[in-house]
């Protein structure tokens, strides 16, 4: 079973995997790229812009990313340690930072500041 988070964007365009990799890149942390479309890739290779799935390697595991037409899905399983949810939340205030988007929590939408203050990855 795995865990998943959805960041929504105001416009039908999700940011580019360049965007949201600047984004990690910003608070220290490397995402290369494992798989896109279920294909094997580079790590730093740079997906086609009609992707539909990337896989993101993190030390801790790995995180995969689904686009749709207004929304990101990062999700990883459900049994996973610490560190790799941490990678997670990194990668979902990414997303959001990246296109401005917001993460869908039952308690209402976080922005990615709000998000990321509420797990550690920006300073209070």
């Amino acid at each position: 079973m795995g865990l998943d988070r959805t960041i929504r964007f105001a416009a039908p365009q999700v940011p580019s995997w360049e965007s949201i990799r600047d984004e990690l890149d910003r608070i220290g942390i490397a995402a290369p790229l494992r798989m896109i479309d279920g294909l094997p890739a580079f790590p730093d290779e740079t997906p086609d812009a009609a992707w539909k799935e990337l896989r993101i390697g993190f030390p801790a595991g790995m995180v995969t990313l689904r686009r749709g037409p207004n929304h990101l899905s990062c999700v990883v399983w459900g049994n996973a340690e610490p560190p790799l949810k941490q990678a997670w939340d990194a990668l979902c205030w990414a997303c959001a930072a990246a296109g401005g988007g917001t993460l869908d929590f039952p308690e209402g939408p976080l922005s990615a500041e709000a998000f990321g203050h509420s797990v550690g990855l920006l300073p209070s």
